[in-house]
């Protein structure tokens, strides 16, 4: 979700360097008539598109182009509103941080209804409006007492809620950028949605997040400072501090807590797509992991999982929306076959296919990528035709599609992504799997009816280990001091 940065109106538009496809922080700053500190707090907010290599920022100069359209498309704007349908469900949400409503669909398809969306992002506002014009519809989560909340869903003092749900800002806890945590604006939006949380009293929460929250710092200390010549870590310092600060408050609230990080695609999500989903019961208890449907190796007879294929199916072939690749980029993808990347080019093209960032570390998996029929769509993105973070179709000579994208996604079809084409990739690429939604649900309606969940042993939730609440717990706190490390432990177990 992106932070509402205002538009700057006042630049000289310079369409002859609009030609080029990636364009650096210093040709943005002349073109948008700012700071080049300005351009890398757009690239850091969403609001343009960029992909950080090595350390340098490439622009899509078509981004810049919509940012200009969306400054100048603000008569559009969707006001606050409230619920405009007065039945009350049996089973009743609260949805903030709402995106384009993967996470609400998916709880929807399992019969938990959602009354009240929050975003301040104008195209998901819009998504929101057209798809579901009878929900509440609210705007900056800090503009609101826990009262106005409850009184915009339609909801008495007395009318119980059954689950809030939602997926602060990530930027501040991913391990690209500063990681600045809850001293970041952003991360200032996440305490106040546990704060909500605390206040509303809803039977369950469930918090979504990257997989950077597991390790992110209370307070965030530059890696320059660090070393034997400055002083220790402090405890609010420690990796993992963040979120063992959510959990104390939780806690202190009489919330039971459980966590994981989740693959999607063990869920049926035709998507590699690993998220922390964060579950709170006020009851006290400790609830469940969720229930795979699918897994890699078929373990405990499970269904194998969805292949990107299988998602495409009967997907027209015609009316697709994509952004487009550069010519000078197309003559490599003309030589790779499904499932292929910059490694699978003639070794002799390596290095010029690369330029600059032939040089740089890391596998380099996401330059010049193929997408493989038969295995689940990698992390949908953004921006499909970044460099680093290519998703071309397997034969196509292009970036998936935003149909594409709704259906790895698992939006239906006839779900409306309001917004200029960058404005729909934005939202679709940030979006929950509807998949990872249901198995929620279902875990929650589970708890509710008494029933024992279906427990697969050592299951492989992840790429990673120590994902889970307790394990990770164990080896977080053991990085504090000893006495700190008892008192956590008292306070979390």
């Amino acid at each position: 979700m992106t932070s509402g940065v205002a538009w700057v109106p006042n630049f000289s538009f310079a369409s002859e360097s609009m030609t080029a496809p990636y364009l650096s922080v210093k040709e943005t700053s002349e073109i948008l008539n700012c700071s080049e500190q300005y351009v890398r707090q757009l690239l850091r907010y969403g609001e343009i598109s960029g992909e950080k290599i090595s350390s340098r920022w490439l622009v899509a100069s078509e981004s810049i182009q919509e940012y200009r359209i969306k400054g100048e498309d603000a008569s559009s704007h969707i006001p606050d509103h409230g619920r405009r349908s007065w039945s009350k469900p049996e089973l009743k949400a609260l949805s903030f941080f709402s995106g384009c409503m993967g996470l609400d669909l998916g709880l929807e398809k399992e019969g938990i209804k959602v009354l009240l969306a929050c975003e301040i992002d104008g195209a998901a506002r819009k998504t929101i409006e057209i798809n579901r014009p009878d929900m509440a519809l609210i705007g900056d989560i800090r503009d609101y007492s826990a009262a106005e909340i409850r009184a915009k869903a339609g909801l008495s003092s007395m009318d119980k809620i059954d689950a809030i749900i939602g997926g602060p800002p990530c930027q501040a806890f991913s391990s690209a950028g500063k990681r600045q945590g809850f001293h970041d604006d952003r991360g200032n939006v996440f305490l106040t949605f546990i704060d909500l949380i605390i206040e509303l009293q809803p039977q369950f929460a469930v918090i979504e997040n990257v997989r950077g929250l597991l390790s992110a710092p209370l307070k965030h200390r530059p890696h320059d400072l660090r070393g034997k010549n400055f002083p220790p870590l402090t405890q609010d310092e420690q990796r993992g501090g963040a979120l063992l600060f959510i959990m104390q408050k939780l806690k202190q609230a009489g919330y039971g807590i459980s966590f994981h990080l989740y693959n999607a695609a063990n869920f049926g999500s035709p998507q590699q797509r690993e998220r922390v989903v964060i579950v709170c019961s006020r009851d006290g208890a400790k609830l469940p992991y969720l229930t795979p449907t699918h897994s890699e190796k078929r373990l405990y007879g499970l269904l194998p999982w969805r292949t990107l294929r299988e998602a495409l199916i009967g997907l027209p072939p015609e009316g697709h929306h994509f952004v487009t690749f550069p010519e000078k980029r197309l003559k490599y993808y003309r030589l790779l076959k499904p499932g292929q990347y910059w490694r699978d080019l003639p070794e002799s093209l390596h290095q010029e296919a690369l330029g600059a960032s032939y040089h740089a570390g890391g596998g380099k998996t996401g330059f010049y990528r193929r997408l493989a029929w038969d295995k689940p769509a990698p992390t949908l993105v953004t921006h499909p035709a970044m460099p680093a973070t290519d998703l071309a179709h397997p034969e196509e000579d292009r970036p998936l599609s935003i149909e594409e994208y709704k259906r790895i996604q698992e939006l239906p079809d006839d779900w409306v992504i309001a917004g200029k084409l960058l404005d729909q990739y934005r939202q679709v690429g940030n979006a929950v799997p509807c998949s990872l939604g249901r198995a929620i649900a279902r875990m929650l309606l589970t708890h509710l009816s008494g029933e024992n969940p279906i427990v697969y042993p050592d299951f492989p939730y992840s790429r990673y280990q120590k994902t889970d609440d307790v394990s990770w717990l164990a080896d977080t706190i053991g990085c504090f001091e000893a006495s700190s490390a008892q008192q956590l432990s008292l306070d979390l177990v």
